[in-house]
């Protein structure tokens, strides 16, 4: 059986440590989203260690307190066994830092948070475009068609709580 690959964006393991503000239902969705990933997926991540970067800098090396910071210690022992994690290569943009020539050319991406473009780019890179886990980031709710268009998916698993956060940040 071959293992689903996935993008996962820091959200998710900061919302399964409780500490995105999210609801209890979608703390329990992102735990489940996260135990799936570690038994039955394969973590796709850039190989500068951009994305592990972000990680390292959100949730607790040690692997404490919660499954969040457990994922990291998973990722930190895992992200050179290929049959759990998978490394692509991302390619920076001369002109822009946090932009990557991976990352769709459209212009309803154009404002895309540049922090989250590594996660796109990665996506966009593997070459079975694996959909990126999205938690509660709002950001993400009004990208969501752009980023469908340009063959890029994202798997929102708290919908109903992130698309009233949307409504809300928007009024």
């Amino acid at each position: 059986m071959s293992r689903l690959p996935r993008v996962v964006d820091t959200n998710v393991p900061v919302a399964a440590d409780g500490r995105a503000g999210a609801r209890p239902e979608c703390v329990l969705a992102c735990v489940a989203a996260i135990r799936d990933l570690r038994w039955k997926g394969q973590l796709v991540v850039d190989d500068g260690w951009l994305i592990i970067g972000e990680y390292r800098n959100n949730l607790a090396a040690s692997g404490q307190p919660g499954i969040g910071s457990a994922f990291l210690k998973w990722v930190l022992t895992n992200h050179l066994n290929p049959s759990v994690c998978t490394r692509v290569r991302i390619t920076r943009k001369r002109s822009v830092a946090e932009d990557y020539d991976e990352f769709p050319d459209d212009p309803d991406l154009a404002a895309f948070d540049p922090a989250d473009r590594k996660f796109v780019a990665v996506a966009a890179a593997h070459p079975e475009r694996p959909p990126i886990l999205q938690a509660v980031d709002t950001k993400w709710w009004g990208w969501k068609d752009a980023l469908a268009r340009n063959g890029v998916e994202v798997l929102f698993l708290c919908p109903d709580e992130i698309e009233e956060r949307y409504r809300h940040a928007r009024v």
